[in-house]
């Protein structure tokens, strides 16, 4: 036996209609994956959202109105939430963590810290939620980071190494940890610094070291809170894996009509 076995025990081909309701606040994201887990139960139901992926959703919004048969609602009812939850979380930590760094033009930027199998799902939400995707593997640009320089003995041979290989064909990233590691990456000619687990003040310096020869990101346990001081240190990205490894969904609440 498969399927919701309480479902088919209760409903036969009874229709109703549903609401979505939103219980939280923030940025909604995942409305075509909600569709497409109904459609793939039962493409007879109809899915409308009355907002699309992007947008401010409140405490008490009508999100989207379902209609059709009430077991294969219910069937996919959890299914579809889930994903809708888990998008919407990440969507609405996002844009909260843009709105903390607007005053000061920084961009903020995603990891690969994702959940395994949901990379593109998640990075889709980031965007939603106004902030840009870093890369969206380990195929997309080069990010030495502290593992290779130490394999490689140092930034200088591990950037060798790398241009000797792939010449030009990617943007070339390295994470330092040191002032030293900074002026060697800029020796380099590296496109992009990457300032790991740096104080505000030792960041400070090394953005007036690099003078902008390399775009500089700050990266390494950001916080809501730790933002507005890392924003004022003059780098031009602040990378945040808080967004995607640490979700809170996002709480809807799907209602028959009638009831």
């Amino acid at each position: 036996m498969q399927g919701d076995v309480t479902s088919q025990a209760i409903f036969t081909d009874e229709e109703d209609i549903f609401i979505l309701f939103a219980k939280d606040s923030g940025v909604l994201c995942g409305s075509e994956v909600f569709r497409e887990v109904f459609r793939q139960v039962d493409p007879l139901v109809s899915v409308d959202f009355f907002y699309s992926d992007g947008d401010a959703i409140v405490h008490g919004d009508q999100v989207a109105k379902l209609a059709g048969k009430v077991l294969s609602i219910l069937t996919a009812e959890r299914t579809a939430i889930n994903f809708l939850s888990f998008l919407s979380g990440i969507a609405s930590k996002a844009k909260k963590y843009v709105d903390q760094a607007s005053s000061r033009g920084v961009l903020i930027l995603d990891t690969r810290k994702t959940l395994p199998g949901y990379r593109k799902l998640s990075k889709y939400a980031v965007s939603c939620g106004g902030a840009a995707n870093h890369r969206q593997g380990l195929y997309d640009m080069v990010l030495i980071k502290d593992n290779h320089i130490d394999a490689a003995g140092s930034i200088t041979e591990a950037v060798r190494r790398i241009r000797a290989l792939w010449s030009n064909t990617y943007k070339i990233e390295v994470e330092t940890r040191t002032l030293d590691e900074v002026e060697e990456a800029i020796s380099c000619n590296v496109d992009r610094v990457m300032l790991d687990n740096m104080d505000n003040d030792l960041m400070g310096k090394a953005v007036s070291m690099v003078h902008g020869a390399a775009e500089t990101e700050a990266s390494g346990n950001m916080t809501l809170q730790r933002i507005d001081g890392v924003d004022k240190t003059g780098v031009d990205f602040i990378s945040v894996g808080d967004i995607t490894h640490s979700v809170q969904a996002f709480d809807f609440s799907l209602k028959q009509q009638s009831r």
